[in-house]
């Protein structure tokens, strides 16, 4: 059954998360050089993937007990937060060219570069969390799809604009701040 609440939240701390994580800036460097849609087209099929693999591994903790899911659920929160907030500021890597602006070799160079540097990112955990937390696979992951291709498209259109009204330190202590609520609450559930 799908919850609009939990797909909204799911979408806020996702899309939080995001904004400040290299893959974003990554998608606007490929947006810049290359054909919006078939960079778009690329970068959702990572996500879609990325986003598959949380929801199982998320679906596989439900198995265990409530309360060490909870724990486990609220440390890796805190764990999430920590990471945002003492990250240092990396430069961007340089994105795969490829020589040919055809519709697949774009889309393909995207979507190995989201692919490859997604692998086991904070989001991922974060989905996978959020799915153990709600045990509803299908409003974590439409919530969590969404926000990564919202930040996908902002990154890939307009990610320049964003990062000129709003700072992106305070997107990622905005992002810091909610996964430590989430810590909270995971952490009282496991021990009420």
């Amino acid at each position: 059954m799908f919850s609009i609440t939990v797909a909204a939240l799911v979408f806020g701390v996702i899309f939080l998360a995001e904004l400040p994580d290299k893959t974003a800036l990554a998608g606007l460097m490929l947006g810049t050089r290359y054909r919006a849609s078939y960079v778009f087209a690329g970068v959702a099929a990572a996500f879609a993937v990325h986003v598959a693999l949380a929801i199982a591994a998320g679906s596989v903790l439900t198995l265990l007990p409530h309360r060490l899911v909870q724990a486990v659920v609220g440390v890796l929160f805190l764990a999430g937060a920590a990471m945002l907030l003492w990250k240092k500021d990396d430069d961007e890597d340089e994105a795969p060219r490829p020589a040919d602006q055809s519709f697949w070799k774009v889309s393909g160079a995207g979507f190995m570069l989201i692919l490859v540097a997604e692998f086991g990112d904070l989001t991922q955990i974060m989905t996978a969390n959020l799915a153990a937390r709600y045990d509803d696979p299908l409003s974590v992951g439409l919530g969590a799809v969404a926000a990564l291709w919202a930040v996908a498209g902002l990154g890939i259109v307009g990610g320049r604009t964003l990062l000129r009204v709003v700072p992106l330190k305070l997107i990622t202590k905005v992002a810091a701040l909610v996964m430590l609520a989430l810590a909270g609450f995971s952490l009282y559930e496991a021990v009420s």
